[in-house]
């Protein structure tokens, strides 16, 4: 895990089932806070992501409900078609069936479908992927949704309202927040503002060259299986161990 002063606290919207650099980011804060309150942006990562298949990275998307709903936040946008898990299924086992571990990994994911299936909102969705990757993973960061706070108003301004009721003394953002983040209002109230490096990623063993690092943690997992951690950069290299998925996993 990389330093920070502790606590570090990081806010992002959610994504569906993100890239490695979203879990290297969970990895590398003590509190992550999946940012649902904001409006939903079509056409972006909030539902859908790639994966690879012989012609190249393709999306997977969940439909998800916008006619109309201009201004939704994340957290109420609405899934739009029931069967949209059977077909995701289908997808990544027609890609991924030669995986290396994708036998190991299957029934997990299966049920993991199964379980997203039944909720009928985005933000439920991408947290219940998230939070289970992430225990795959080995991750132990706490796991927040931004509702569950006092919002104040102003984009900076609640961003750090949230650092402020997780008692944190560092606020690690995403590069791209560079343009906007008011960094100054963070130093009044005596908390860091840290940059997170998504860095150079090593290649690792992956299906249909050429390889592509912006793709799903899934592309990782199912083919470096309990090694994938040690091409993560928020890992030790010592660490390099992926939990296999266990009995219980995905229990409720």
């Amino acid at each position: 895990m990389r330093v920070y002063d502790r606590p570090a606290v990081a806010i992002i919207q959610s994504c569906y089932i993100p890239w490695k650099g979203y879990f290297d980011l969970i990895n590398s804060v003590d509190d992550f806070v999946l940012l649902d309150d904001v409006q939903y942006t079509r056409r972006d990562w909030r539902n859908r992501n790639k994966i690879k298949t012989p012609s190249g990275p393709a999306w997977i998307s969940v439909p998800v409900e916008v006619s109309g709903k201009r201004l939704q936040k994340i957290k109420e946008t609405k899934v739009a078609t029931p069967s949209w898990a059977s077909h995701h299924r289908k997808c990544i086992s027609h890609n991924y069936a030669k995986a290396r571990f994708f036998p190991i990994y299957k029934d997990w994911l299966w049920d993991l479908y199964d379980r997203a299936e039944k909720l009928s909102l985005l933000s439920e969705i991408n947290r219940l992927f998230i939070a289970e990757i992430s225990t795959v993973l080995g991750i132990k960061t706490r796991l927040h949704s931004s509702s569950m706070f006092d919002m104040a108003d102003g984009k900076s301004e609640r961003l750090l309202s949230i650092c402020e009721q997780l008692n944190a003394t560092t606020y690690v953002s995403g590069p791209s927040a560079r343009c906007y983040l008011d960094v100054p209002i963070f130093s009044q109230r005596n908390i860091a503002v840290k940059w997170f490096d998504y860095g150079a990623y090593r290649e690792y063993s992956q299906l249909f060259p050429p390889f592509h690092h912006n793709v799903t943690v899934l592309d990782l997992i199912l083919n470096e299986g309990p090694n994938a951690a040690a091409y993560m950069n928020s890992f030790a290299p010592s660490s390099g161990l992926l939990n296999e998925p266990a009995a219980g996993l995905c229990a409720n």
